[in-house]
């Protein structure tokens, strides 16, 4: 897959002869949710053979988030999405389309991004999982900014949620110490003010699919089996870290380049890289490769592990709350991972002005009136599905009769 744009290629609708003005996506609002509970790495040595030292040396990683029981990829995803509305001061009702990066929804549908609408009450927008493993988030930005810029919708939600702790293999100490769960959001906005998104890059080679996986339904190689012939366990992430390793190294510095020659800026105008959370020392390599300080790469793989689509967004609104960027600055994401993906993208920091006197206690009154209106509504429908079913096994023949009844009585035969 071949996908670019740049500044100066903004979309634009058309109706005849006459032309919309550009629609700039900003970022207007961001917000993380990690679980509670933390696993050191002494905690997995208890699991597997291995040890804090190793895993830290070979990865830069001391801990990293469990989700609980009571928690899910849908769960952390509502909790980063409306931390999102809150610091972006919109409505659940304002939004146009939410679209979840995730590799681990806990249905194959309804999808998380359906949940998360509904929990919201943002029932005027559209909901739709995306699967491009740890560059989604990336993959979801872009999307969003397209659909901006096409006029199609003004105010998207974008989130990247995981619980990756559920894909993994607990006896396999090559996965099972890299992985977290956690989920990051960002909201984007139209505006006539330049900046935001500037340029994407996204790739994708299929070829290396075999090298980082989670074989599900639909496999052509599982037959009713929890193992299949090559080893590869049904549910179960599995992956050739080495191959993974090289890949990586090799694609961020490459795709960060391209990135910023299409947005028209050098890659020394960058002031901030948030890149996928996968191990330091992929952020070693790939500082080296581009000859620039490692000090650029926001990092806290050390603290969260690889919480895969979930990393970039919650890298970024840590960023954000250290101070790490300011208005009308270029930073840079990039993402890599099974599919094989990767992307990259530039934006322009600094949303559009807030209307002066905009009223933010009285929206964050509507906002939690939203997400409670919203839950009395599945309660009451899902009442009245209830009380509906039941009838109908209680009187199926009657209530056939009645519907066929009903429709002689509508279309009468002349």
């Amino acid at each position: 897959m071949d996908t670019t744009n740049t500044a100066a290629q903004h979309a634009r609708t058309t109706t005849g002869a006459r032309m919309t003005p550009a629609q700039y996506a900003h970022i207007v609002g961001w917000g993380m949710a990690v679980p509670e509970t933390v696993m050191t790495n002494d905690d997995i040595s208890a699991i597997v053979e291995t040890s804090d030292e190793w895993i830290q040396a070979r990865t830069g990683i001391r801990e990293r988030r469990i989700a609980s029981a009571s928690e899910s990829t849908a769960t952390l995803g509502l909790k980063a999405a409306q931390r999102a509305l809150e610091v972006a001061d919109v409505l659940p009702a304002e939004l146009d389309l939410i679209i979840c990066a995730t590799s681990t929804p806990e249905h194959i549908f309804p999808s998380a991004a359906s949940l998360i609408q509904s929990w919201l009450g943002a029932n005027n927008a559209g909901a739709f999982d995306l699967s491009a493993a740890c560059s989604g988030f990336v993959y979801g930005v872009h999307m969003a900014a397209q659909a901006i810029r096409s006029g199609s919708t003004r105010t998207v939600l974008v989130l990247g949620a995981e619980t990756m702790s559920r894909v993994m293999d607990w006896n396999d100490r090559s996965t099972c110490i890299l992985f977290g769960d956690g989920a990051g959001a960002v909201v984007l906005k139209a505006s006539d003010v330049e900046g935001g998104v500037l340029s994407a890059v996204l790739r994708s080679d299929g070829t290396g699919g075999d090298l980082l996986g989670i074989p599900s339904v639909g496999s052509h190689d599982i037959d009713g089996v929890t193992e299949i012939s090559n080893g590869h366990k049904f549910g179960k992430m599995h992956m050739n870290g080495g191959e993974v390793f090289k890949f990586a190294t090799r694609v961020i510095a490459d795709s960060l380049t391209q990135a910023a020659q299409q947005a028209g800026i050098a890659l020394a105008d960058v002031k901030l890289i948030v890149p996928h959370q996968a191990n330091a020392r992929i952020l070693h390599s790939a500082a080296r490769s581009l000859k620039i300080s490692e000090s650029l790469f926001m990092t806290n793989i050390d603290r969260y592990g690889n919480t895969s689509a979930a990393s970039i967004p919650i890298a970024l609104c840590e960023a954000i709350q250290q101070g790490r960027i300011q208005a009308n600055d270029y930073i840079a994401f990039v993402g890599f991972g099974g599919g094989l993906t990767w992307a990259s993208m530039v934006v322009q920091w600094g949303s559009p002005e807030v209307t002066p006197g905009s009223p933010s206690f009285i929206n964050r009154q509507r906002r939690q009136l939203s997400y409670r209106l919203a839950a009395w509504r599945r309660a009451l429908l899902r009442a009245s599905r209830s009380i509906g079913s039941s009838f109908i096994r209680l009187r199926p023949t009657q209530g056939r009769m009645d519907r066929l009844k009903h429709k002689a009585e509508r279309y009468p035969f002349d």
